[in-house]
């Protein structure tokens, strides 16, 4: 196991990754930038380095400074969480190089993933199930309108290189794709350093599922089940759940079969992501891969028993999954977690600010991973994303009742939240009934803020 590692990373993951290496025996090493001074993942660590101003691409995106902090504090390794550096191959690159061990995939499988067209065609061959689309990037406007004929619109353009929904347009007719292609190809570049595009046949309001898989260095995958992401705004997840109501167990099994070869012969290793959408009848279609931990892995933890850092950790050292994992995987219940940002419940607007109050709920299958204190300050130059809630239950409906009663008892002053938002949600008939896609959010926004008759 590893003697000390690097955690490139602020807030929440940071605190979670430092928890689990604590239990594994790990000195860790925190850096930080200028305004996390006082953050509780710097205060936990036992070491912390300051590696530059608030400007992100001046400290938490500087490689060099983030390879110079592990350079000085002598650690084995680095994890890199979710975000931020999680899926620069560049970053693990110049990790190998550095002799530093990167907890994650190899830059190569990682470049793969991250290349979306490449990934798709991977898929695709491993016979996982794809959306209709474009062989290979998109060359011209004149291409994109052939291939748009040939695929039906209504079609999505996306950046090769891209994510967080930058660089996507949705094309309902001929006469709209230029303007589309040169706004979609103009916005990949400027965020991703590379404009090229593909495209997909658009899914009307689908379900987001997506799969977790672990993988060792032996060639061993394993597929922990899926979850549901598909209550989102502006392609950003606002609630997650587990396992997801619209997966059968035939579909479970068989996709987690067909993600276990696909991973085994592209050489994929640690923890991944595989994302789908899944359209009124109930099939799925690969969209993209993820080669990181995620935001919602606590709620394959809480269906599992698998803790998935721990994993990643005990991975990157050289251990095998069947001395990781339990002899057989089970679903445990239903698990649902509520995304608490800071920012208005109804304008959307950031947060920042001081906080001058706060208390986490408690009780049987609730669970909290903030790096918030009373007292404590929101800067306003990064995610705003302060607190993950998780719930438990025997069912969806305990779940759903736990997470109504821990949301009542979370209490965060001095700065606006989400959690009125969630309280609303969790109220709503379609929520409650599992009637909703990703859609829901415009549909549920439209109906809160319609004016009373």
């Amino acid at each position: 196991m590893f003697r000390k590692v690097l955690i490139a990373n602020r807030g929440e993951i940071a605190l979670r990754i430092i928890n689990a290496c604590r239990e594994l025996g790990i000195r860790t090493v925190a850096v930080y930038a200028e305004p996390d001074r006082n953050s509780l993942h710097v205060r936990f660590a036992d070491e912390a380095i300051c590696i530059g101003p608030a400007r992100p691409a001046d400290s938490y995106l500087s490689v060099p400074a983030v390879i110079s902090a592990a350079e000085i504090s002598n650690v084995d390794a680095i994890h890199p969480g979710y975000g931020l550096l999680s899926e620069n191959a560049n970053f693990a690159e110049v990790c190998r190089a550095s002799n530093i061990k990167f907890i994650g995939p190899p830059p190569e499988i990682t470049r793969l993933m991250g290349e979306k067209e490449k990934a798709r065609q991977a898929m695709k061959e491993a016979k996982v199930p794809i959306l209709p689309g474009s062989d290979g990037v998109l060359a011209s406007i004149q291409d994109a309108l052939e291939t748009a004929e040939l695929v039906g619109y209504p079609v999505i353009l996306k950046a090769k290189a891209g994510g967080g929904g930058r660089g996507m347009r949705i094309v309902r007719a001929a006469e709209e794709l230029p303007n589309l292609y040169h706004a979609a190809n103009t916005e990949a570049a400027n965020a991703f350093g590379n404009g090229e595009l593909y495209m997909e046949k658009f899914i009307e309001d689908p379900r987001h599922i997506e799969f977790q898989v672990l993988a060792d260095e032996h060639g061993n995958v394993v597929s922990l089940f899926e979850r549901e992401c598909s209550i989102q705004r502006r392609h950003q997840k606002v609630i997650e759940e587990a396992p997801s109501l619209m997966v059968t167990p035939a579909m479970r099994d068989e996709i987690g079969r067909t993600l276990v070869r696909c991973l085994k012969k592209i050489g994929y290793q640690n923890a991944g992501t595989v994302e789908f959408l899944m359209d009124a009848k109930g099939h799925l279609y690969f969209i993209e891969m993820n080669t990181r931990i995620q935001v919602e892995h606590p709620v394959t933890e809480a269906i599992t028993g698998v803790d998935l850092v721990k994993a990643q950790l005990r991975i990157a050292a050289g251990e095998k999954l069947a001395d990781i994992l339990p002899k057989k995987l089970e679903l445990r219940g239903h698990s649902i977690e509520c995304r608490i940002n800071a920012e208005h419940p109804d304008k959307f607007t950031p947060s920042a600010g001081k906080i001058v109050a706060f208390n986490v709920p408690g009780g049987k299958g609730v669970r909290v991973d903030t790096a918030q204190y009373a007292e404590g300050m929101v800067p306003p130059y990064y995610d705003s994303l302060i607190a993950k809630l998780i719930v438990h239950g025997d069912d969806r409906a305990e779940a759903i009742a736990k997470m109504e009663r821990a949301l009542s008892q979370f209490v965060v002053e001095g700065i606006d939240t989400s959690i009125p938002l969630h309280q609303q949600i969790l109220k709503d008939p379609d929520f409650r009934e599992g009637k909703f896609d990703t859609g829901f959010m415009d549909r549920f926004l439209a109906k809160r803020n319609a004016p009373e008759d």
